[in-house]
């Protein structure tokens, strides 16, 4: 009887979806994108019809959806996977959601006798094909037990941060402000260097060896040299994103003028018609309002 599943073999869920099978963990999916299944079985994976069929008697069902919506739909709505699950099945809930609805998510799920791991990552593809993500985790002892072979077949760091589910979503959340912003701050430097005469590659190997560096730069800024928008992560993901740093920060208190800003943009490159593309994409709104100024003046 295979007793891991997982639904949503994206650009995150396929990568950790191989890395689970690379470990002699059988593995059922489904996802909605029939090459998604296609590459799935080619890995050695069972594809499945539907969700319910993918949680049928598995004991740990991982779930790499979008958002809370897809979640709910999924496990509660016209997927059903929730009635099929078994007594004391656990649901990895690895998708950026907000804490608040980690938390209702999890008393539904308690509802049916399922307990749920609250474990976003990070990482991206390149840490999901890598079976490096970093994991931030909240749940019952036997959550994590009953994931800890998936959980090290996808993660190189796994940090239990305790039992209560949204813990494992609030320090997400937290961690996308950072990545949000240096996302922006990686398109817009691009822009500037280009705008100021500097050759961008040049550029991009002095602030990769110095002060200026970080993950997301060294990530992205090649794609926007390249001009390779296929989407690993979407624009619409951050804005969706960073609409929950502005959440937290309004429910905290604490006002978030970096985050807002770089939101801003994130919303005018989806807003331009980029939110499809990947998140490196934000770009386009830098060039375009570069453009604009240039015409102005």
């Amino acid at each position: 009887m295979t007793s891991t599943s997982i639904i949503g073999l994206g650009a995150m869920g396929s990568g950790m979806a191989t890395n689970m099978l690379q470990a002699k963990i059988p593995l059922r999916g489904y996802d909605t994108d029939p090459k998604n299944l296609a590459a799935f079985a080619r890995a050695g994976g069972t594809p499945t019809k539907n969700p319910a069929e993918a949680a049928t008697d598995a004991k740990l069902l991982i779930l790499m959806l979008v958002d809370a919506d897809q979640i709910n739909a999924v496990l509660f709505g016209e997927g059903n996977a929730a009635a099929t699950l078994p007594n004391n099945a656990v649901v990895m809930i690895s998708s950026t959601i907000s804490a608040a609805e980690i938390r209702a998510i999890a008393a539904k799920n308690a509802q049916h006798g399922i307990l749920t791991l609250d474990a976003p990552v990070s990482g991206g593809k390149a840490g999901a094909d890598a079976g490096t993500l970093t994991v931030m985790a909240s749940g019952p002892d036997a959550a994590f037990a009953a994931a800890e072979r998936a959980l090290d077949a996808i993660a190189s760091a796994t940090h239990r941060l305790g039992d209560a589910p949204g813990l494992g979503a609030t320090y997400k959340v937290v961690h996308q402000l950072a990545a949000g912003v240096h996302l922006v701050v990686a398109a817009e430097l691009v822009t500037l260097g280009v705008k100021a005469g500097c050759d961008p590659n040049i550029l991009l190997d002095i602030v990769s060896r110095s002060a200026g560096r970080s993950w997301m730069l060294s990530d992205r800024a090649p794609r926007i040299l390249e001009r390779d928008f296929a989407p690993r992560s979407r624009v619409d993901i951050f804005v969706k994103d960073l609409g929950l740093v502005l959440e937290t920060g309004a429910a905290a208190g604490v006002s978030l003028p970096l985050a807002a800003a770089a939101h801003r943009m994130l919303v005018s490159a989806s807003e331009m018609g980029f939110g499809e593309e990947d998140d490196a994409a934000v770009v386009k709104a830098y060039e375009a309002l570069f453009e604009t100024s240039s015409k102005e003046e």
